[in-house]
C-alpha cells in the first residue's frame, strides 16, 4: 500500500484510512440514558513500542463496564508503523486490547529497559502494560499497584523526586457509577449532565519503587487532600527550581497547580498563582492543558482549554509563581469563545524556531443547541502560528481539514514519517480518528533529538535544551503529558528556519545529576541520539 504524495498547498492534510491502513473506529456506546463517560473519551498516543525508530500508534476505546455491555466486545488498537506511511494492526499479537471502558493513555519507560510501557486509564480500573521488548506486553497492574479504581482520565509519567525513575500521576474525575447516574434533560430529552452535579474526588500519585512496584503517596505528598474533577495534566517546572510541578485542569471546580517542594511534598497554589479561576473568579470547565515557554523568556507558561462561553486561557509566567492570562490580548480568547477544547499541544509545526499551538474541539453535549443556538456540537480544529511573542490564527489558510467540524477529544503529536515535520493524530468521540500529515516542517531545516537519561529518568522528562543557529537562539523543555488523555512522540524537533547550521546545543539533564552537556558540529535535517554522560551524539 503506497502512501499518497503530500500536497504542497497546505501545512496539514488528512491521510485517509485507505492509504494509512488505520481502519479502527472509536465507539462511544451512546445510550438513551446518556451516561456521562460516553461523551468524554477517548485518547491516543504516538510511541515507538518496538524500538525501530518509527512512531507507532495506540488508540483507546470504550468497553465493558457496569452500564455498557458491547457484543461483540470492543477493543483498543495498536498499529505498527510500516515505515512507508502505512500501519498494520498488531493489537492481538501485542496483547493490549484492554477490556474496560477506556479513557486515556500515558506512555513511559518506567523500568528503564529501553522499551516504552503503556498505562491505559479507564472508567472502573486502569491497566499498566509492561513492554516485554519482543513486540508483546504483559498486564502487570496488580503487581505494580496502580489500578487507580474509579473514573481515571489523563495520566502523566514524570520524576517528581529526582531519583531517576518515572513516577505516575493519575487524574481522577467525579464520583460516578451506574447507581449514581443522574437524569438530566434538555427540551424534554435526556441529555448529558453538567459535571458540577457530581462529587469531586482526589487524584493519585504513585512513587516508583524501582522494583516493578509503586507506592501510593497521594496523601503523604499532599496531593490526595485536594478534591477535584480532573481532566488534563501536564508536568512542568514553573519556578526553575529543578523539580517538576503539575498543572491540572478541573471541570467546574478550581484548577490545581501543584508546586513541587522539597521532600516529596506538593503545595496547591492555583488560586494565588492566578490559574485556578476565570478573571471573574469563577471555576470553569477545564479539559485540555499544556505548558511551554511560548515567549522565550526562560520561564514555562501554561495553557488550559475550557467549554463554550468560558474561553481558553494562555497563562504567561511572571517569574514569581504567578501568571497573567494573555489569551485575550493574543486573540485566542475571542477565537475560542463558542468552543469546547480537549486535546491541544504547543509545537513548532513549520520549524521556523517558534512554538505554535494546535487545538482540537467539540462540545460534549449533543443537545447543546437547545441551550445555546450559537454553539455547535461538532466544532472545527484551530491552528495558531507563533511569532515568538504572540499568536496568529491561521486556521483558515491551513487546509480543507480546518473547514470541517469534529467531535474531537484526544490529540497527540509525532513525526510518523520521520521527515522532520511533526504530524498530528486526533481521536474522535464515536468516530474514526484523524491522522494529519505535516507538509510545512520539511520546508525549513531542523534537528531531531532522542534524549536518553542514564542517571536521570530514561525518558529525560524535565530536560532543558538550548540551541543556537546563527541569530536564532531558542530553548525547549521536555514536559510530561499535556493535551487530553493522550501521549506524544518523545523526541524533540528543533526548528532552524532557513539556517543551515546548529552552532551550539546545550542539554541540561534533570535530576539527580543536573549535568550540562554542550555539543557543536551537529548535522541538520535528521534525528540524532544523545545519551546522558557520553559526551557525544550518534
Amino acid at each position: 500500500m503506497a502512501a499518497a504524495a503530500p500536497s504542497p498547498l497546505y501545512p496539514f492534510e488528512e491521510v485517509p484510512s485507505a492509504l494509512s491502513g488505520i481502519t479502527w473506529t472509536h465507539t462511544n456506546g451512546k445510550s438513551a440514558q446518556k451516561y456521562l463517560p460516553e461523551t468524554t473519551g477517548a485518547g491516543c498516543a504516538f510511541l515507538d513500542y518496538d524500538g525501530d525508530g518509527w512512531m507507532d500508534i495506540y488508540f483507546v476505546n470504550s468497553g465493558e463496564c457496569d452500564f455498557y455491555h458491547p457484543d461483540p466486545p470492543l477493543r483498543n488498537a495498536l498499529y505498527r508503523n510500516n515505515r512507508d506511511g502505512t500501519f498494520t494492526d498488531v493489537t492481538e499479537k501485542a496483547g493490549v486490547a484492554a477490556g474496560g471502558f477506556g479513557q486515556g493513555v500515558a506512555v513511559g519507560d518506567y523500568d528503564g529497559d529501553g522499551f516504552p510501557d503503556l498505562y491505559v486509564t479507564q472508567y472502573g480500573r486502569s491497566i499498566l502494560y509492561h513492554n516485554n521488548g519482543d513486540g508483546t506486553f504483559t498486564d502487570v497492574t496488580e503487581k505494580a499497584g496502580v489500578a487507580a479504581p474509579g473514573w481515571s482520565s489523563s495520566a502523566v509519567w514524570f520524576d517528581y523526586d529526582n531519583d531517576g525513575r518515572l513516577d505516575l500521576f493519575v487524574c481522577r474525575f467525579v464520583d460516578f457509577d451506574k447507581s449514581k447516574h443522574l437524569p438530566c434533560e434538555a427540551d424534554n430529552k435526556p441529555g448529558y449532565c453538567i459535571p458540577r452535579l457530581y462529587k469531586p474526588m482526589p487524584s493519585w500519585l504513585f512513587h516508583n519503587n524501582g522494583d516493578g512496584t509503586f507506592t501510593d503517596v497521594s496523601r503523604s505528598s499532599g496531593i490526595g487532600k485536594y478534591l477535584g474533577k480532573a481532566w488534563g495534566v501536564v508536568a512542568t517546572d514553573i519556578n526553575n527550581d529543578g523539580r517538576m510541578d503539575l498543572f491540572v485542569a478541573n471541570d467546574t471546580t478550581a484548577n490545581f497547580l501543584f508546586a513541587n517542594r522539597e521532600g516529596g511534598r506538593f503545595d496547591e497554589i492555583g488560586a494565588p498563582a492566578g490559574v485556578a479561576y476565570s478573571e471573574a473568579g469563577r471555576p470553569r470547565s477545564g479539559m485540555g492543558v499544556d505548558s511551554a515557554d511560548f515567549n522565550q523568556d526562560g520561564w514555562m507558561d501554561l495553557f488550559v482549554a475550557n467549554i463554550d462561553h468560558e474561553m481558553y486561557s494562555l497563562y504567561q509566567n511572571n517569574h514569581d509563581e504567578t501568571f497573567d492570562d494573555q489569551a485575550g490580548a493574543m486573540g485566542i480568547a475571542s477565537a475560542t469563545r463558542l468552543m469546547s477544547g480537549w486535546g491541544l499541544k504547543f509545537f513548532d509545526y513549520d520549524n521556523d524556531g517558534n512554538l505554535d499551538l494546535f487545538l482540537s474541539n467539540g462540545n460534549p453535549d449533543d443537545l447543546i443547541q437547545v441551550y445555546h443556538k450559537d454553539v455547535e456540537y461538532q466544532e472545527p480544529l484551530l491552528l495558531f502560528h507563533g511569532t515568538g511573542k504572540s499568536f496568529e490564527n491561521v486556521s483558515a489558510q491551513s487546509g480543507p481539514v480546518f473547514t470541517r467540524n469534529f467531535s474531537a477529544r484526544g490529540l497527540a503529536v509525532g513525526d510518523f514519517d520521520n521527515d522532520g515535520g511533526v504530524d498530528v493524530l486526533i481521536s474522535m468521540n464515536g468516530g474514526a480518528p484523524l491522522l494529519l500529515r505535516n507538509n510545512a516542517g520539511k520546508l525549513n531545516h531542523w534537528l531531531g533529538l532522542t534524549l536518553v537519561g542514564s542517571k536521570s529518568n530514561r525518558d529525560a522528562v524535565g530536560v532543558r535544551v538550548t540551541y543556537q543557529a546563527g541569530d536564532l537562539k531558542r530553548s525547549r523543555m521536555k514536559t510530561g503529558g499535556g493535551s487530553f488523555l493522550s501521549s506524544h512522540d518523545p523526541r524533540l524537533v528543533l526548528g532552524l528556519g532557513q539556517r543551515t547550521k546548529v552552532d551550539l546545543l546545550e542539554v541540561k539533564w534533570p535530576g539527580p545529576s543536573n549535568a550540562i552537556e554542550r555539543f557543536t558540529d551537529l548535522p541538520i535535517d535528521r534525528y540524532i541520539t544523545i545519551v546522558e554522560g557520553q559526551g557525544k551524539w550518534k
